[in-house]
């Protein structure tokens, strides 16, 4: 297993394994194939795989009627446009009726690097998460996205999956590693702080733990890879012990998790809160390590936060 892997092509790879054993899988893509990495399920299934050309909108539409027939649709485009330019058609085609459409929304956040800030998206998990009934899912590295889209494949309804373009550690290659819709993972225990992460980010929150142990903190590192429905049980619990969490992700830190978590401890009252995004800005133009740099999500960032907030 490499040491690294884009989330992205991760999703590729476990459309691939998933179409093996079941034939309702079809792969949808709006001309981008290359970048999503459907194409590797078009090269193994070219019979499953539609091409529905720069047509987001028409996309879920059609993916909405196929699955009404019993197929299992995956739509597949960058984040960007699987949920903002076709917001109307997945919250009405999709959402509403409640039809079994997984989407797989590449590209996610700032780490879209060079692509700039019309392509960052950092309002996905947002506008997904405000859709009754969508599971919205963050896989943090390879073993967790394959088990998410057999996951979401398992799940009648409607399912949002966010996945990465840059390379991640893989971190999660433990016989414990468990996948559950709704269910965090702790990664980490400590009793000084909780960090909760997210995605690419979970990666980076583990690092800091290790920076701020070397400092006299203990970290307690969750990742909840289900923004929606969330594990509100593991949430209180680690933050009844440690009285002091911090949020990170590459999201803005309104309406994606840092808002979730903080919607979960306002009403029980549970603990402060510091979140770690980005702060109601666009992206910019520069490499995934720089720009993580830049808006205080690497390790280096979160240690600093971290310590900045326990002072």
């Amino acid at each position: 297993m490499p040491d690294k892997i884009a989330t992205r092509e991760s999703y590729g790879n476990a459309l691939v394994e998933l179409g093996k054993t079941n034939d309702k899988v079809y792969v949808l893509d709006a001309d981008l194939a290359a970048a999503t990495k459907t194409g590797i399920f078009r090269k193994a299934f070219p019979e499953r795989h539609i091409d529905c050309g720069i047509a987001e909108c028409n996309m879920m539409g059609i993916a909405a009627g196929m699955s009404t027939t019993g197929l299992i649709p995956f739509c597949s485009s960058f984040a960007i446009f699987a949920s903002e330019r076709a917001f109307e058609q997945v919250r009405n085609s999709i959402g509403y009726p409640h039809l079994n459409v997984k989407i797989g929304a590449t590209h996610g956040g700032i780490t879209v690097g060079e692509d700039g800030a019309s392509h960052q998206c950092n309002e996905d998990l947002a506008l997904m998460r405000s859709i009754p009934g969508m599971v919205v899912l963050c896989p943090s590295d390879d073993i967790e996205v394959k088990a998410c889209v057999k996951a979401a494949a398992e799940y009648a309804g409607p399912v949002y999956m966010r996945f990465g373009r840059s390379a991640v550690p893989v971190i999660n290659d433990n016989p414990d590693y468990k996948f559950e819709i709704g269910k965090g993972v702790l990664l980490r225990e400590g009793k000084d702080v909780t960090i909760i992460a997210t995605g690419v980010c979970v990666s980076e929150a583990l690092t800091a733990a290790e920076n701020l142990l070397s400092e006299g903190i203990d970290a307690e590192v969750i990742n909840i890879h289900t923004i929606k429905p969330l594990d509100t049980e593991l949430i209180l619990s680690s933050a009844k012990k440690t009285k002091k969490v911090v949020t990170v992700e590459e999201h803005s830190v309104i309406g994606g998790l840092g808002s979730a978590v903080a919607e979960v401890l306002a009403e029980n009252q549970a603990a402060g809160l510091k979140r770690i995004g980005v702060r109601d800005v666009f992206g910019e133009s520069g490499t995934a390590r720089e720009l993580l740099h830049k808006f205080g999500l690497d390790a280096e960032g979160i240690t600093e936060e971290v310590k900045s907030f326990l002072k």
